[in-house]
């Protein structure tokens, strides 16, 4: 049996296909009656997937799911106690709103007197009363969403889940959708299960976000949690905007990234080659005297709230917000509270920077091409005749206000004495011996440090080219 209070349970869950990819792997989440939660994560991850062998349309590989401590792996889903709300509402267009709502308790021959009650009753539920006659075709996508919720609740399901259900809505119905979802989740009591590839619906509407990645269970907490604490660099740049350095731990209670020398309060040994988060709120600028580092102001866009600032730090990018705005070209100091900066011990010391586009939408990082173009970059997008790029939900695309982060594995550079050939050129000032290997820290002359494995010894202080293959690096973007 399961935990008491437990609704849904899945464990050990694995999705693999006739073609070998593994669309899941080694899920496990334990989901209480009555609470919001959202599978976040980019498009590919794997939260759909997860979604549909919760309702039964996918069967796993392996795992077992349990609701209310029972086994419903290899149920159908007209047997379980679950309803979907989907992207496209897949609503009947030859019937009115009353005969759409209705259709399902006909199929299960309930009586026309409780029909008209439960209709009457998620009618009110949606704000869509006195509706019942109107057909499908003559409401607006937000009502249109409304009639697929009400269907799926007039059910009285158990648990709703809900895939992207806002996709399709604009930005302002978008946000009015989703303050009204979660006064009916607070309403209704029931388990909700919602998919979503955006961040801050995530962050506005769930009591618990389990955040994907390539079929993978990143973390999993609160919105809060989730925000301040992310446990690895990938959702610390997928949740809501974040500046992501590599660097190392310099001394007790100190770390050096983004060129300089910051303190922090998280205790880990010196040597330690970490990742450091900085939330672009929590940057303070300064007169240059006073920074603990200094850049150059390079945009300054007004958000309504506040300003988007982006410094540039030799060639490492720092993204600040603030009320106050400042002068493009002025150079100004750089500080961060202590309690602002989030380390995390880079386990698979993944490189992290960005890359920027050129004038001919080509990749670009230290004034060398890269060898990929946009198509390859964005999966699943595409052009159109007059040039126009949209991702792969439809989307258009605005090159110049897209970032490209470039991740690359220390297995995957090769440290070479002719500089020249290098992708970037610095100095060894770091190394550790890890029992068959040396983990080495370049400090780049771009001022970003890299973290590169090595068989041979290399001396410290030692000048060394970094050679990086296109074919190593994964590309995400960062709008």
């Amino acid at each position: 049996m399961g935990e008491a209070g437990n609704s849904i349970e899945l464990k050990h869950i694995t999705k693999q296909y006739e073609d070998g990819f593994t669309a899941v792997s080694d899920f496990n989440l334990e989901v209480k009656r009555g609470e919001f939660v959202t599978f976040l994560g980019p498009s590919g991850c794997g939260k759909t997937t997860t979604l549909r062998m919760i309702a039964g349309f996918d069967l796993p590989t392996e795992g077992e799911i349990l609701l209310d401590g029972k086994s419903i792996t290899n149920l159908p889903p007209n047997k379980r106690p679950i309803n979907t709300v989907f992207q496209r509402y897949a609503l009947f267009p030859h019937m009115n709103i009353y005969e759409n709502i209705a259709f399902g308790l006909k199929q299960k021959k309930t009586p026309a007197d409780v029909i008209a009650k439960k209709v009457k009753k998620v009618l009110t539920l949606v704000d869509l009363e006195g509706f019942e006659k109107r057909r499908v075709s003559t409401l607006s996508g937000g009502q249109q969403q409304r009639v697929a919720i009400a269907r799926a609740l007039v059910n009285e399901p158990e648990i709703l889940l809900l895939d992207e259900p806002l996709g399709a809505l604009d930005l302002k119905m978008r946000k009015e959708m989703q303050l009204e979802l979660k006064a009916m989740h607070e309403k209704l009591g029931i388990t909700f299960i919602y998919v979503t590839h955006d961040q801050e619906e995530a962050l506005t509407m769930s009591d618990k976000i389990v955040v994907m990645s390539e079929g993978r269970m990143q973390q999993i907490g609160t919105p809060e949690d989730i925000y301040n604490e992310p446990v690895n660099a990938f959702v610390a740049d997928f949740i809501g905007e974040s500046n992501i350095f590599n660097g190392i731990m310099t001394g007790k209670l100190k770390a050096r990234f983004c060129g300089g020398e910051f303190e922090c309060v998280d205790d880990v040994e010196e040597g330690t080659h970490i990742t450091a988060v900085v939330r672009p709120e929590d940057v303070l600028l300064t007169a240059p005297e006073e920074g603990i580092i200094q850049g150059v102001v390079s945009s300054v866009i007004f958000k309504g709230m506040h300003y988007e600032i982006t410094v540039i730090c030799g060639k490492n990018e720092m993204v600040v917000q603030s009320v106050k705005t400042a002068q493009i070209g002025s150079t100004v100091g750089i500080q961060v509270e202590p309690d602002n900066i989030h380390i995390m011990i880079a386990e698979d010391h993944t490189n992290i920077f960005y890359a920027e586009w050129n004038k001919n939408q080509k990749l670009e990082y230290n004034g060398t091409k890269l060898d990929t173009s946009v198509t390859k970059i964005i999966k699943g997008s595409r052009r159109d005749a007059d040039g126009t790029l949209y991702d792969e939900n439809g989307e258009v695309v605005d090159i110049d206000k897209t970032k490209v982060v470039i991740t690359i594995q220390p297995d995957d550079i090769e440290m070479t004495d002719n500089v020249e050939e290098g992708l970037v050129e610095g100095y060894i000032s770091n190394l550790i011996y890890k029992g068959d290997h040396y983990s080495y820290v370049i400090h780049s002359d771009l001022g970003q440090d890299f973290i590169v494995n090595d068989e041979n010894l290399w001396n410290m202080g030692d000048q060394v080219g970094l050679i990086m293959p296109v074919d190593k690096m994964t590309f995400t973007l960062k709008r």
